[in-house]
């Protein structure tokens, strides 16, 4: 479905699935495990910076975010959001996260964002700084600031760890729960692809709650509107 302006809806697609059962204990030390990914995306995140001020510019004068370079940037989000969900954004899963930049459909998290055939470019101008102020207040209580080892102190965090310590003592991840922590997660992608220029379409304040994206905002019983 596509919207007047020419581009889908919901161009980011954020899915996931909750593993089950999952370990009791492993979740203490998936800090350590994932310090491998955490290097690897240290130096793909720089990457992605660069890549995208070249794509700045690429929109800026042809309209057109260039394909291998949109494709690189979905590859980072991708690999990120897989290790956030196995780790200490999610722990949703313990399936240890591929190196990879590819799609990996069989993994339990996934991200998808529809290419742009064409871009504004007095929106690249101003949407990755003006346009996104609000979400970024939004997001910023989300993730936290402070940073202890894995330890954020934003909202995804303090939900985690709840999850966590209740799954220790249950052997279950608490449903609603879960499904609170992808809804806040889809949030923070959604403005992450957005001020990276990968879409026009402003991202909703709407918490879209639940693991899979199947159908429109509206039909989504879950859906909380802020």
């Amino acid at each position: 479905m596509t919207n007047l302006a020419g581009f889908p809806e919901r161009p980011v697609r954020v899915n996931a699935r909750i593993d089950s059962p999952l370990s009791r204990w492993l979740w203490l030390v998936k800090w350590i495990l994932a310090i491998p990914h955490y290097v690897v995306l240290f130096f793909l995140w720089i990457a992605f910076t660069v890549v995208t001020v070249i794509a700045f510019f690429a929109i800026l004068f042809t309209e057109r975010y260039p394909r291998g370079l949109f494709d690189f940037n979905l590859g980072v989000l991708r690999w990120s959001w897989r290790v956030s969900y196995y780790s200490y954004d999610a722990l949703g899963t313990d399936r240890y996260p591929p190196f990879s930049l590819g799609e990996e459909p069989d993994y339990p998290a996934r991200l998808d964002i529809a290419y742009p055939e064409r871009l504004s470019r007095g929106l690249v101008l101003v949407k990755w700084w003006l346009l996104a102020i609000p979400h970024y207040v939004v997001i910023g209580f989300f993730l936290g600031g402070a940073q202890f080892g894995w330890w954020s102190g934003g909202l995804i965090g303090v939900l985690t760890v709840i999850a966590a310590v209740i799954l220790a003592f249950t052997e279950k991840y608490p449903k609603d729960l879960f499904d609170m922590i992808i809804g806040l997660n889809r949030w923070v992608l959604r403005v992450t692809a957005y001020v990276a220029l990968m879409t026009d379409a402003y991202p909703p304040f709407r918490l879209d709650q639940g693991g899979a994206e199947t159908t429109s905002p509206e039909e989504r019983a879950g859906s909380l509107r802020w």
